[in-house]
Order: C-alpha cells, then sequence, then structure tokens
C-alpha cells in the first residue's frame, strides 16, 4: 500500500519506490547525476581565478598575466553552460520518460477496476491522479532531485575549499549554518503538511468543477447557479488559503535566509581585515585581498544552495505528495479475479443463475437468492418496479461486479471459470444510458476493433435498419459526436448502441430496453432492430415496452431482489392477483390501448 501520510519531513521508501522507475534509462541517470558532479567541481573555479586576478596581478598591477586568466575565465564559463545545458535538458527529459511510463501503468492498472470502485470515487479526483499529479512528480526530476543533489555537492566542495584556503575564515561562515539547518528543517516539515493540503484542495477543486460542467442542465434547469456559485467561491477560497500557508512559510524562511548570509559576509570582511591589518594575531598567516573577495563570494555561493535546496525541497516535497497519492491508486486491489482457464469461444448462451445473492455495500442485500434457467437462443425479459435489482442482474453477468454468494453458470461451467476478456467479448451489453466518445461514429461502434471494417458496419447498420439514420448526417459514419454524444438525440445514440452490440456478433445479449424518452420514429428503428439482434441468440432485456414483453420467452418478475414470479406473457396474466397481471394493468394496460 502507498506511505500513509505523516508529518516526516522525506520517506525515503517512498522515494526509493519512485527512483525504481528510473531503471529503463540508467544511462541518462548517470550521466546527469555527472553533470551534477562537473558543475560541483567548477563552482569554486571562477571565485578562485577572481583570487588569482586581483592577488597576482591588479594589486601588484602586472597587466601581462590578466588577459591570460580572463581567457581561463570564459573557458571556464563556456565549460559552465555546455554542462548546465545537458543537466537540465536530460533531468528534464528524464522525468518526462518517467510519469510517462507511471501514467501509462496507472491507466491500465484502473482500465481493470470494479465497477465499484468508480462508483464509490470521484471522477475528478482520478482525473487529478492521472494527470496533475503525475505531471508534478516530473518536478522532482527536473526542479528537485538532481538539483538537490547539484546544491549539496557544491556545498560539499565549496566548504572544502574554503578549509583549504583559510580555516580561519572557513570557521566564521560556518557560525551561523546551525541555525540556518535547523530552520531549514522546520520549514521542510511545515511545507510538507502545506502541500498535502494543496494538493487535497486541488483535488477537491478538480472534482467540483468537472462534475458541475458535466451537470451544467441539470444546473440551470433547477436554478442551482447561485447556490454551485457560492460552494465554488468556498471551494476555491479553501484552494487559495492552502496555497497562501505556502507563501507565509516561504515569506518567513527566505529573508531569514538572506540575513544569515548578510551576516556572514560581514563577519568575514572584519576578521579578513583585521588578519590583514595584523600578521601576528594569532590565527596563522595573514590573508590577502583576493581571499577575501573570494571568500564574499563561497560564502554567497555556499547559503545559495542552502536556500535553493529548501526551494527544491519544497518541489520534492509536494512530488512526493503526489507520488503517494498515485501509488496510492496503484497499491488499490480492486479488480476482478481473473483466474479462469477456459476460452469462451463460440458459446451456446445457457445461462443459469444459482442461489445468487449480492449487495453493493456490505450488509445490504440487492440480489437475495435468485434463481433462474435461460436456454440457448432464448430471449427472456426481466420486469419490475425500479430497485427490484433488474440492472443488477445484467451487470453480473458481464462481472463488472463480484457475487456475495451462489455462482452463475454459462454453458454449464462457472462465469469464474472463464478468461476474463475472452467472455466479455462474447456478451454484448447495450445500457440505457449509453456513453459515446468524442469521436467518429465509426470508432464508437468499432471502438478501434481493427477487425470490424467500415463495411462490415454498414452492411450491418443495413440489416438493423440504421443506416439510412447515419448516411443522412454529415460526413455518415465520419461524423463526429463530440463529448458524450452531444451532437446526436437520445434515440439516435441508443441505436448507435445497438449496431455497436451487433457488429460484435456476440454469443449473449444484454439489453436495458430503454425507450422511454425516444420520439416515436427512433422507437420504432430501435424496436426493429431489437428484433434484429436478438433473433436466434440468448437475450436478457430489461423491458420497457408492452411489445418487448409479450415476445419474450420467459418473463421474470422481480421485487426487491427477489423473483416473485416466471413464465411467458399468457401464463402471468393467467393468475389472479399475481404481481405481473397487477403490474400489466397499472404500466402496460394503457400502452396496450394505445
Amino acid at each position: 500500500m502507498a506511505e500513509k501520510t505523516t508529518g516526516n519531513a522525506f520517506n525515503f521508501k517512498l522515494f526509493k519506490r519512485l527512483l525504481s522507475f528510473t531503471r529503463p534509462y540508467r544511462g541518462t541517470y548517470y550521466f546527469v547525476a555527472l553533470s551534477a558532479i562537473l558543475l560541483s567541481a567548477l563552482s569554486i573555479a571562477m571565485p578562485y581565478l577572481i583570487k588569482v586576478l586581483i592577488d597576482d596581478y591588479i594589486i601588484p598591477q602586472e597587466a601581462n598575466g590578466i588577459f591570460t586568466v580572463a581567457a581561463v575565465m570564459v573557458g571556464v564559463l563556456c565549460l559552465e553552460v555546455v554542462l548546465q545545458f545537458c543537466f537540465i535538458f536530460f533531468a528534464n527529459w528524464l522525468g518526462q520518460q518517467v510519469i510517462r511510463d507511471l501514467r501509462v501503468k496507472l491507466f491500465k492498472h484502473m482500465l481493470h477496476f470494479k465497477m465499484k470502485y468508480f462508483d464509490t470515487s470521484a471522477v475528478g479526483k482520478l482525473v487529478t491522479r492521472a494527470v496533475s499529479d503525475i505531471e508534478t512528480i516530473a518536478s522532482i526530476f527536473s526542479q528537485g532531485l538532481f538539483m538537490i543533489i547539484s546544491d549539496l555537492l557544491k556545498m560539499v566542495v565549496i566548504l572544502g575549499f574554503m578549509a583549504y584556503s583559510s580555516w580561519q575564515l572557513t570557521l566564521i561562515s560556518l557560525i551561523v549554518m546551525p541555525f540556518i539547518l535547523y530552520a531549514t528543517r522546520v520549514f521542510q516539515k511545515a511545507m510538507k503538511k502545506a502541500f498535502e493540503e494543496v494538493r487535497t484542495q486541488v483535488s477537491n477543486l478538480n472534482s467540483f468543477v468537472q462534475e458541475r460542467v458535466t451537470g451544467m442542465k441539470i444546473v440551470q434547469i433547477f436554478n442551482r447557479e447561485k447556490v454551485e456559485y457560492a460552494q465554488f467561491k468556498e471551494i476555491n477560497d479553501k484552494h487559495r488559503n492552502a496555497w497562501v500557508k505556502t507563501v507565509w512559510y516561504n515569506s518567513i524562511f527566505f529573508p531569514i535566509a538572506e540575513m544569515a548570509s548578510s551576516i556572514t559576509i560581514a563577519l568575514i570582511v572584519f576578521l579578513g581585515f583585521q588578519l590583514i591589518l595584523n600578521e601576528q594575531s594569532g590565527f596563522g598567516s595573514a590573508i590577502q585581498i583576493g581571499t577575501i573577495v573570494m571568500f564574499i563570494q563561497l560564502a554567497q555561493m555556499l547559503f545559495r544552495p542552502l536556500r535553493q535546496i529548501a526551494d527544491k525541497f519544497n518541489t520534492l516535497q509536494m512530488g512526493m505528495v503526489a507520488a503517494n497519492r498515485v501509488f496510492g491508486i496503484l497499491d488499490t486491489n480492486s479488480s476482478i479475479d481473473n483466474d479462469g482457464t477456459i476460452e469462451a469461444k463460440n458459446l451456446k448462451g445457457a445461462i443459469e443463475f444459482k442461489d445468487v445473492k449480492f449487495s453493493y455495500v456490505e450488509d445490504e442485500l440487492v440480489l437475495k437468492g435468485i434463481n433462474f434457467k435461460v436456454a440457448p437462443g432464448e430471449t427472456v425479459a426481466i420486469v419490475g418496479a425500479t430497485g427490484a435489482g433488474k440492472s443488477t442482474i445484467i451487470n453480473l453477468l458481464s462481472r463488472f461486479y463480484e457475487i456475495d454468494s451462489g455462482d452463475i453458470l454459462i454453458d454449464d461451467a462457472s462465469a469464474k471459470a472463464y478468461q476474463l476478456e475472452s467472455l466479455r467479448s462474447q456478451i454484448a451489453v447495450v445500457l440505457q444510458d449509453v456513453f459515446l466518445f468524442a469521436d467518429t461514429i465509426l470508432n464508437n461502434i468499432t471502438l478501434e476493433d481493427s477487425t470490424i471494417t467500415e463495411d462490415d458496419v454498414i452492411t450491418a447498420a443495413k440489416e438493423i435498419g440504421v443506416h439510412k439514420f447515419i448516411a443522412s448526417l454529415p460526413n455518415g459514419y465520419h461524423y463526429n459526436v463530440k463529448e458524450r454524444g452531444v451532437m446526436l438525440s437520445s434515440g439516435q445514440r441508443q441505436l448507435i448502441a445497438f449496431l455497436r452490440a451487433y457488429v460484435s456478433n456476440p454469443s449473449i445479449l444484454v439489453l436495458d430496453e430503454a425507450t422511454s424518452s425516444v420520439d416515436g420514429y427512433s422507437e420504432q428503428l430501435i424496436q426493429e432492430a431489437t428484433d434484429k439482434i436478438t433473433k436466434g441468440r440468448t437475450s436478457i432485456v430489461i423491458a420497457h415496452r408492452l411489445a418487448t414483453i409479450k415476445k419474450a420467452d420467459k418473463i421474470i418478475v422481480m421485487d426487491a431482489g427477489k423473483i416473485v414470479e416466471m413464465g411467458n406473457h399468457e401464463q402471468l396474466l393467467s393468475k389472479d392477483s399475481g404481481y405481473y397481471k397487477n403490474l400489466y394493468e397499472v404500466q402496460f394496460l394503457q400502452e396496450e390501448v394505445v
């Protein structure tokens, strides 16, 4: 599981796990590390050359060597620019490679989650994990990890060179170091908590905006604009406050670091000139003006990485918080068990539910011991009041959810015994709420299946009577239906869903035949399509129309998660005070009269 959020400044176990994603790019990783080392070594070159220039040439007024030293300085600068380019470019390149691999792994993992996971998880938060959080992880490599390593190496090199040049001035430079280190530690812990709050508020904001934009029609229909605006302002304020807290910590820490740096430089200048004025002061041999200038530069370089480390540590910790959230999803074990060995091929379509019990929420049964059989090629209609468990049955057949107990047999073998992918390839489902992607009609029908050609789709469309409707659209089968198919009516979307199911040539067909919200013409086309695609194959239909129910070989009547009656239309009507007869008289009789 992902590491639990704590107040610790850094989580090395989580960091080690993240670094494992760099293994395919070890060459680049080591090259970036080498560039950091070389940049650290070059960090002392310029201050030292300035010291040499002052002490050996400017003060003695030796003009002959000035140009030589200047040329060396230009060479060092050019080398530093090249190394800096390599360091920045390849560190960012490595970060992008890692997050590409991580995002692919995350999305692949999410593709196999149970429907129950998506039922209880906000879409906006999942999008934040897959997009925003993973992008934040990239900054660990581009601005965090290697920058911190480079800065630490620079500090070590600078301290070593300072100690070699003058231990007295080095001690002066280190007087305020313990205070800065303590302040940095406190700052890091505070920033980690602040960034955790930032990521939480970013997720909440993304989730809220996505849901409201998607459901804008409902917002406007029920005059919820003012209410939603007020809620958005509240969430946005929390998001702002989370960021302001990080700004507050930065505004405290960086002035303290600047003040410490200024105090150190003042002490270096004071002690340095004391040593120059009094060679016998007891601190050892005298130093030169160039050395003081060099130490001022080195001290600034020593404190600058320290300030940058704190800043980069912010970036690193923000990336670590994001990584913790991403790994939280990767460590979520919410996939359907796929231990089956039987390949579902050319199924006859025999189905049997044996004492099936199921609950979406533990101890709240939705199906309470369901038993029924469907013969190959038979059409079964399921009727009942809302919440009776009709849709749950069709969800369980395709193993979108795991049953609590009992068994579901397909061709006399348990559904769990089949390979999950092959089983679902033999079951086509047309749901009441049709979902279309922002793509062409053709791609929404084939779902990018290379085995289904455009000619196959056109032939199938003609067979079930929807070709004329599609051909009448601009660009025909290449008409882009936009997000969620908004360019089509609900009836047209359902016709596309029927065609999508038909071209897959399933052994078992499951239909949530919702035609209550479509026009008469679309309903007629849907009815004709239903008759065509159910012919000769096992079909389970959640029936909303009397015509479909009458044609069914068997009708299953459900109430409160149980099967209360079963038979054909005439048999069920013959039962006095029967549940179906009552349902027929209340719900279907008026339709028959019309």
